[in-house]
């Protein structure tokens, strides 16, 4: 382990690394500001452009387990940088999309694979590199604080770029930052050897990716089929349960499993990955609904829209830079609890003044409170989780954690997206807003439920050592 730091400079290591998080986070909320320009210049309606979004998320959740887990057969490494290529190709297939099909294929499929390969590796390679306990505090809170800044400042960069040039430029501008982290990432030496020998539970990855895939494309149903999305739902539920079941035969048959059923039985974790799925879909459902509504309903165009999100930018940006001090004076289930608390009552404010002053400033409070909010709750809940299990789980529980997390943005996208695309009226934005508030309450529930006094204050999160 400590032979990594012979290797290269921390900080040279860390640049590719944290931009490579930046630009997928930035990926699953830019769209959201040109849902008017792609609709248009495609010939397709806002639910498509929602469906495209969806479908990336989903991909990336699907896949993210199975994308840690190669890395060890052919390399952390190598499998970065496959995955910045395939992300690069999708990215410049979708600025060229003369069709819906042709950017779903792109944006959704080739990036979401993509980044399911790349991001594993990232976590990885962090942890290789960054022995000391300091330091690797410190790389992973760059990282996570470059995702949460890529989610929540991807609206107004998107907009800026939209409407200075053209929605296909915002794709062009994602390839650049690509062959700018390949660059950079040559210099990236993986610590430890490929195993070609290492066993892959493709059965489990197989049912996994499929029972998801099912259960999210059910909920996008429900507004044009209610009998296909309980099917849908039925059959997703049907098959992760016989994912379930194959993982658990594999592992008493004394195999390798996608995941070891033994990390679903740690009660603290289960909360903390609940408060997780539940903090992602709260950002990601919020993202998609506010700026469809601005821009559908309300008629702004794109850099208004990413303007108007700079407020959930800037508190998710001030809440990431005091995560440590407020770690080391608060209990990370008062972080929790406390994020939850504020992210909600930003919903209620977003409602609540919009309702009343219907302007350009009206968004604001709201969004800054859930930009706050959810910056406070993001780093507890990742500590709560990983400091769960012991060394020899973290490859595992961070896959399963990374996954939790895009399934959470996809569910909400999907949740609150489909509630709103129904009928695009200022009551489907208040029944899609409130639907997600709800939603928040059953993660405040979860972290209400954390033990007190859980994890120690400072504990910087643990990440894997290898995948699996």
């Amino acid at each position: 382990m400590a032979e990594a730091r012979t290797y290269t400079a921390p900080r040279g290591v860390l640049v590719p690394l944290a931009l490579a998080q930046f630009i997928c986070s930035f990926a699953g909320s830019n769209m959201n500001v040109m849902l008017k320009d792609i609709s248009r210049d495609l010939n397709t309606t806002v639910q498509g452009v929602q469906v495209t979004i969806t479908i990336f998320l989903l991909v990336m959740a699907a896949l993210m387990i199975p994308g840690g887990k190669v890395t060890d057969r052919y390399g952390r490494k190598r499998c970065f940088m496959a995955g910045l290529a395939l992300y690069g190709v999708g990215a410049v297939l979708s600025a060229a999309s003369p069709g819906l099909g042709v950017l779903i294929l792109g944006n959704s499929i080739l990036e979401g694979v993509g980044t399911a390969m790349l991001i594993p590796p990232v976590y990885i390679l962090t942890t290789l590199l960054f022995t000391d306990v300091p330091s690797r505090a410190r790389a992973f809170g760059a990282i996570m604080a470059a995702g949460g800044v890529g989610a929540a400042a991807g609206p107004l960069i998107g907009g800026l770029i939209t409407s200075a040039i053209s929605w296909r430029a915002a794709f062009v501008f994602q390839a650049l930052v690509i062959v700018l982290i390949i660059l950079l990432g040559r210099r990236i030496k993986d610590p430890l050897p490929p195993d070609p020998a290492r066993s892959f539970d493709i059965r489990g990855a197989v049912l996994s990716a499929v029972g998801m895939v099912l259960f999210v494309m059910g909920i996008l149903a429900a507004d044009d089929n209610v009998a296909l999305m309980l099917i849908l739902l039925v059959l997703g539920a049907l098959v992760l349960e016989w994912s379930f079941r194959s993982m658990r035969a594999k592992e008493r048959a004394g195999g390798e499993p996608l995941v070891s059923t033994s990390v679903f039985r740690n009660h603290i974790s289960n909360l903390g990955l609940v408060t997780q799925l539940t903090q992602w879909l709260l950002l990601m459902g919020t993202s998609f609904v506010v700026a469809a509504y601005l821009q559908v309903v309300r008629g702004y165009d794109a850099v208004e829209t990413g303007v108007i999100f700079t407020a959930a930018t800037l508190g998710l940006l001030v809440s990431s830079l005091l995560a440590e001090r407020l770690a080391k004076r608060r209990a990370q289930r008062t972080l929790i609890i406390a994020g939850f608390v504020a992210t909600i009552a930003g919903i209620g404010v977003l409602l609540a003044i919009a309702s009343v002053h219907p302007s350009f400033w009206a968004s604001l409070p709201g969004l800054l409170l859930i930009g706050l909010g959810v910056g406070v709750m993001l780093t507890p809940s990742v500590n709560v989780v990983q400091s769960s299990f012991g060394e020899d789980q973290q490859g595992e529980i961070s896959g399963l954690s990374r996954c939790v997390s895009n399934l959470g943005s996809s569910l909400g996208t999907a949740i609150a997206g489909t509630i709103l695309v129904a009928s695009f009226t200022s009551h489907a934005y208040a029944a899609a807003m409130i639907t997600l508030a709800a939603i928040g309450l059953v993660g405040l529930a979860a972290a209400m439920f954390l033990p007190r006094g859980l994890a120690a204050a400072g504990i910087p999160p643990t990440a894997p050592r290898e995948s699996g």
